[in-house]
């Protein structure tokens, strides 16, 4: 070899360089995109085939004179800026012990947002999916391990997971901040953050190889009721096609807050902080505030009807059918409640659920007790779980379903999501009775393989194979059916009930005739708000 490339005139020192380069590495120069503000370095993977971008800036950092004000837009950047590492959750509480975040540390300094996509899928304009997380709006990140992309990805979707603001973060309601705003709203940046990283998505997301006009927007808990005012809200009209929600939605019981309601919280939460102006608030670190925010006899921040992201309340806005025309595709768990909630340690007998249905609905009761009946033990258990996973957020859920399917016109497809997690591969604690709250999540995005915590086996995949095929058709169709996949109906009225898809091991259609509960529950929640 040597002697040939000295015929070839080759001088000493290009032969050197051309040895030193034969020997070394290839420089891993991975994949850009140029977006809107600049020039991308993201990750590939080569098992997978995708190319990974992570902690993208889609707003500037909310911090000093921008905490409180809706997101604004992100700088521009000159050179090559690397999309390697999750950018930082944004500030919280560590309440949840189930979120594992891959995150790069908390700070206020938190609207990144992360996509996964098939490698060279520029111009493709394949469709996307936008998460939110869940978490109450008090935690989450889009880094947590369950909603990892790279499984919906691999099926040829652009995926997209969002953070947003928390806690007093997101949602403090001050009038002295309505009167700075140009909208006169206060309240809801969280909601408002979702928005900027949807509008960026319609900006950027064919740089990745989306297509801006097939974008679904999802979500789990926090997640899925942020999606249904997404679909409530005019600021966000046309910005998705297609929604789906994993337990939960801003109407009936999980309404948000009037804004009088939200003012009158977020002006005792400032004289807690004993901070009587914007410019001392803005002041006062991050953490000292969310110490406030978690004292144990304050009530936690959340959404309210300002008048700017919501005119009005999405109950109102659903029933005039004034709410995004989009195909929805949402539902519950078996077990988002659990029966011993409801009977604060006390066995499960005839007596003790009369007794606990009482305290919980007063004169309501008898009827309550006719709608969740039970005898036995066993049934009891039943009843008292179904009551109160339906308190907590199926009610919300139902609600949403019945509103989208009478005034949306379009497609709703409702599912029970019944797969209990399998028991912990440490022995601490053995499978499920039912399927919990967020226990769907690795299921529906194919992320089984990244909690490392329960013994998942092959009836786990299975179902996650259903769940995902599911979820992938809706999103690239508006259509969850495919081949291979039980046959699912959209909602329709059947034998005096509605359509729904039990998604477990046994995945079968069945007609769901629990409107009368929901109808009881809402009932009762009238009386208690008058």
């Amino acid at each position: 070899m040597l002697q040939s490339l000295l015929r070839h005139r080759f001088t000493v020192s290009a032969l050197a360089m051309l040895l030193i380069s034969a020997s070394a590495p290839a420089a891993d120069t991975g994949p850009s995109v140029d977006i809107a503000t600049g020039t991308l370095l993201g990750v590939h993977d080569a098992k997978s085939g995708l190319d990974e971008f992570k902690g993208i800036p889609y707003a500037a950092p909310p911090v000093g004179p921008l905490r409180w004000k809706p997101p604004q837009a992100a700088s521009t950047w000159t050179g090559v800026r690397k999309a390697e590492h999750f950018g930082p959750r944004c500030m919280q509480r560590p309440i949840y012990s189930d979120m594992v975040f891959r995150s790069d540390g908390m700070s206020e300094d938190c609207l990144y947002l992360n996509v996964w996509t098939p490698a060279q899928g520029a111009n493709k304009k394949l469709p996307v999916l936008v998460y939110f997380y869940g978490g109450g709006y008090t935690g989450g990140d889009g880094s947590e391990s369950r909603y990892d992309g790279a499984s919906l990805a691999q099926r040829g979707i652009v995926t997209v997971t969002v953070n947003y603001r928390l806690d007093v973060f997101g949602f403090l309601a001050l009038p002295a901040l309505a009167a700075e705003s140009p909208a006169h709203a206060t309240g809801n940046y969280g909601l408002l953050d979702q928005n900027a990283a949807l509008r960026w998505v319609q900006r950027n997301i064919g740089a990745f190889g989306g297509d801006p006009n097939q974008v679904t927007i999802g979500g789990e808990s926090a997640g899925s009721m942020s999606v249904s005012v997404q679909m409530a809200s005019p600021l966000s009209k046309g910005l998705a096609q297609r929604a789906i929600g994993e337990s939960g939605a801003m109407l009936a019981n999980l309404r948000p807050q009037p804004l009088a309601d939200a003012e009158h919280q977020s002006e005792d939460f400032e004289k807690r902080a004993g901070l009587p102006s914007l410019k001392q608030l803005r002041a006062k670190s991050a953490s000292a505030l969310l110490d406030i925010a978690g004292q144990k006899d304050f009530p936690e921040f959340r959404p309210t009807i300002d008048g700017y992201f919501l005119p009005e309340s999405p109950e109102a806005i659903y029933r005039a059918g004034k709410q995004a025309h989009i195909p929805l595709l949402l539902g519950s768990n078996s077990q988002e409640g659990y029966y011993k909630n409801l009977f604060d340690n006390q066995a499960p007998t005839p007596a003790n659920y009369r007794a606990a249905m009482t305290r919980e609905l007063k004169e309501h009761a008898a009827e309550g007790l006719k709608l969740y009946a039970g005898t036995g033990e066993a049934a009891i258990k039943a009843a008292a779980t179904a009551y109160e996973g339906d308190q907590f957020i199926a009610l919300s859920t139902w609600q949403w379903m019945q509103q989208q399917h009478e005034t949306g016109g379009a497609p709703v497809y409702y599912y029970y999501f019944t797969t209990p997690r399998p028991a912990k591969r440490d022995g601490s604690a053995g499978a499920d009775d039912g399927a919990v709250h967020s226990g769907e999540i690795e299921y529906a995005l194919g992320n089984l393989g990244g909690n490392s915590v329960y013994a998942w086996g092959p009836a786990d995949q299975h179902v996650s194979e259903i769940m995902q095929g599911y979820w992938a058709n809706f999103i690239k169709t508006g259509n969850p059916n495919g081949p291979g996949l039980p046959d699912w109906p959209a909602v329709a009225a059947r034998d005096g009930g509605l359509l729904r898809q039990v998604i477990g091991t046994d995945t079968h259609t069945v007609v769901d005739r629990n409107a009368a509960r929901y109808q009881f529950l809402q009932r009762v929640d009238a009386d208690q708000h008058l």
